[in-house]
């Protein structure tokens, strides 16, 4: 088995009135709580969090069904832990769009840790993975189209622990999200495409998520 490590790049969100600590983003946590999807029954980590964030990100994944053995929530880094678990630098695969090779099956067996940047939204992107290259891990990428973080896990399982290789797997680039006849949102990233409703895999809850601020938005005009 294999564990899969979030290391989170994303600020708190600031205190709304009335609230007594920050949250953790709700449409965050429904991307993490695909990664959990996506990698059962291997383990998720998701370090470097704030205390706050620690609580209600595990808050928000435990309602959300998610057992608590399959994922740890940490204030730690992803060095920090690797320290504390004698886990060393070349058993850790960065997933990083600039690796020259790409993620295949023997990946599985050559590495124990998975390493993802929690960098959710960058459109384009900014790499911030670079602030994890700059400590030399090795490195996979998942093809030429950025993806979100939790279709990247996704798509890293489903080739070391499933044995698919890239070729193989079904993506569908920039697919529009439609709410009707004429609503609809373009996204700007690769998805894997479900082999049953031929639609885009996106986190639960995330379509009404997408509405509801497409909604927001058109009040504002």
């Amino acid at each position: 088995m294999v564990a899969y490590v979030i290391e989170h790049m994303e600020p708190d969100e600031p205190l709304a009135p009335g609230d007594t600590a920050p949250g953790f983003p709700h449409w965050i946590a429904l991307e993490y709580a695909q990664m959990l999807k996506w990698a059962s029954p291997d383990l998720v980590i998701f370090s470097s969090l704030s205390s706050a964030s620690v609580q209600s990100l595990s808050d928000q994944l435990i309602a959300r069904g998610a057992k608590p053995g399959s994922f740890r929530a940490e204030t730690k880094s992803v060095l920090e832990l690797m320290k504390d678990e004698g886990i060393p630098l070349d058993k850790v695969c960065l997933l990083d769009p600039r690796a020259p090779g790409e993620i295949a099956p023997k990946d599985g067996a050559d590495y124990s840790w998975f390493l993802f940047g929690g960098i959710l939204g960058d459109d384009p992107p900014r790499d911030r993975t670079g602030q994890l290259r700059a400590h030399g891990f090795p490195g996979r990428h998942l093809g030429p189209v950025q993806m979100t973080t939790d279709t990247a896990l996704g798509v890293t399982s489903l080739c070391v622990s499933g044995g698919k290789t890239l070729s193989t797997i079904n993506f569908v680039d920039h697919p529009t999200i439609s709410f009707g006849p004429h609503e609809g949102v373009e996204m700007p990233f690769r998805y894997v495409v479900d082999d049953k409703s031929g639609e885009p895999i996106l986190p639960e809850g995330m379509r009404e998520h997408l509405k509801a601020d497409m909604d927001r938005s058109m009040d504002d005009f």
